[in-house]
């Protein structure tokens, strides 16, 4: 399985002037090489390094293998604009949107990443450092850092190229890596159900239930800062809002981390898999009040069912996607549904057999056993029997 780990760079002044020179002529060779696609109408990959290869050699000072990188990385953006277009993601054919995406080329931004393969960076992990190439030379001893956990698997697993990111003044080193998988349980011992949620992240069927409530207020209070450092509108408090920029997301995704590490260790001690219930395009369905909006659009439960998913094949454990229709107005011990059954947000109380429940726990009880259904449905053959 492919992961992507990304450790942070440490370079002294020096080192970040001849990062970012770097960064700034491979992106304006890149821009070069765009033209020259979007101009000539370049298809292939080899058209354009033959088209482009020794004039952005000598004109921006890039080494062979650099400017190979260069190449690679303005035919995958044209490549991966070309399947929108395909999907229709960039509109329907003729539609002014279109007509302006197709004829203009892509444009690449000063500190946009830069790919290096093995020739252009190397990794020296006992010393915690890289060599990279610069176009002021080869620079060593750049120093880095990450979490143990980090370190390990570039040790380990790293595979191909790795990117170098410059964001908000940093840098960063992001590779990827080739992780084993652990052999899939295909017989497990029932299921985990998890329901997501804004009030509850999480709530599983064993009665676990992660709070969202820290992290809603700690939204609000952002939002609140942002409007307050926005109607400002002074230099000084644009420098804070851009030192503040991705904090809240930040904050979310490690607390998602913290919640999808938790539900996976359980459920693989116990030796069952996890039902997740299928949400997607709920924010197309939902209709919601102004003031509910900002609360729903920036619920991160992809997110968190993506890290689910995903350290759950690394773990073994299978994972079951399900219907969650009527999951909270069904009663998990008699199976009576009614929209009656819901007596406040938090509080479940069967109409049919009296018993009462947190709202989410019922849900998630009834997540688990669709997706033991669902799974023991999926492993039944229907091949007819041999003779």
């Amino acid at each position: 399985m492919k992961t992507v780990v990304q450790v942070k760079l440490l370079p002294t002044p020096e080192q970040a002037r001849a990062l970012e020179a770097t960064l700034h002529a491979c992106n304006r060779a890149a821009n070069e090489a765009s033209r020259v696609v979007q101009a000539r109408g370049l298809q292939h990959k080899y058209a354009l390094h033959h088209a482009v290869y020794q004039r952005i050699k000598a004109e921006f000072g890039l080494s062979a293998q650099p400017a190979a990188r260069v190449i690679g990385k303005v035919a995958d953006a044209y490549t991966t604009r070309q399947a929108h277009l395909k999907a229709g993601k960039l509109g329907r054919p003729g539609a002014p949107r279109r007509r302006r995406i197709e004829s203009t080329p892509i444009d690449f931004r000063p500190d946009a990443a830069q790919p290096f393969d093995d020739r252009c960076l190397s990794w020296q992990m006992d010393a915690r450092t890289v060599s990279i190439w610069t176009v002021q030379g080869r620079m060593k001893h750049l120093a880095l850092t990450g979490s143990p956990e980090q370190l390990k698997l570039l040790a380990d697993h790293r595979q191909g190229e790795s990117d170098l990111i410059r964001r908000n003044g940093m840098w960063f080193l992001a590779a990827t890596c080739e992780v084993p998988e652990q052999p899939l349980n295909t017989v497990p011992d029932g299921f985990v159900g998890v329901d997501l949620g804004i009030v509850e992240i999480a709530t599983t069927s064993d009665g676990n239930r992660y709070a969202g409530r820290v992290l809603n207020r700690y939204r609000r209070r952002q939002n609140r800062l942002r409007a307050k450092l926005q109607k400002k509108n002074s230099k000084s408090a644009k420098r804070l809002l851009k030192r503040r920029s991705r904090r809240e997301a930040r904050r979310a995704r490690d607390i998602n981390h913290q919640i999808s590490k938790r539900i996976v260790e359980r459920a693989e001690r116990t030796d069952r898999g996890i039902a997740l219930e299928d949400l997607r395009g709920i924010r197309g369905r939902v209709r919601l009040a102004r003031a509910q909006r900002s609360t729903l659009h920036s619920w991160s439960f992809a997110q968190l069912r993506n890290f689910i998913s995903y350290k759950a094949r690394r773990s073994g454990v299978p994972v079951q996607m399900v219907d969650p229709a009527y999951s909270s107005q069904t009663c998990s011990e008699c199976d009576h549904t009614s929209r009656l059954n819901r007596s406040g947000r938090g509080r479940f109380v069967c109409r049919s057999c009296g018993v009462v429940l947190h709202a989410d726990v019922n849900a998630s009880r009834n997540l688990a056993r669709s997706g033991e259904v669902a799974w023991n449905a999926g492993r039944q053959s229907v091949a007819s029997d041999p003779l």
